[in-house]
C-alpha cells in the first residue's frame, strides 16, 4: 500500500509574509477556506478554516511570489507538515502547515467553489 500526503485547497489569501531563508525566498501566507452547511434549524451557515501555506521560490509550479497578495483567490496543491516548537515556558506546541508544490492564481471573475 502506498502512503499519501496530499492536500488541495481553494480559497482566499489572508496575511502574506515574504522572507528569505537559506538563500531562497519563501512566501508564507494564510488561506481561508469555507464550508457551507445548514444547522439543525435549517439555517444556512458558513464555517471558515484558516490554513498556513509555505510557497518556495524557484518551483515551476509556483508563480512569482510578489503576485500572492491579501485577497487573492488561489488553489494550492501540496503536503501537510507537522511542526513542534518549544515556547518560552518550555511547553512543546504542535502546529501544521501546508508545503505548496503548486499555486494557481485565479481572476476575480473565476469561481473557486466546488460542489461536494
Amino acid at each position: 500500500m502506498e502512503h499519501l500526503n496530499k492536500v488541495q485547497l481553494r480559497g482566499v489569501v489572508g496575511t502574506v509574509n515574504l522572507q528569505e531563508l537559506s538563500g531562497k525566498r519563501v512566501c508564507r501566507f494564510t488561506l481561508a477556506t469555507d464550508r457551507a452547511y445548514k444547522d439543525a434549524m435549517g439555517e444556512a451557515k458558513i464555517d471558515t478554516t484558516w490554513h498556513t501555506v509555505n510557497a518556495w521560490e524557484g518551483s515551476k509550479n509556483i508563480p512569482d511570489l510578489e503576485l500572492i497578495k491579501k485577497g487573492s483567490k488561489v488553489e494550492v496543491l501540496g503536503r501537510i507538515r507537522n511542526n513542534k516548537v518549544e515556547n518560552a515556558d518550555g511547553i512543546t506546541q504542535t502546529y501544521s502547515d501546508i508545503q505548496a508544490v503548486k499555486v494557481k492564481l485565479y481572476n476575480d471573475d473565476e469561481q473557486l467553489s466546488i460542489e461536494m
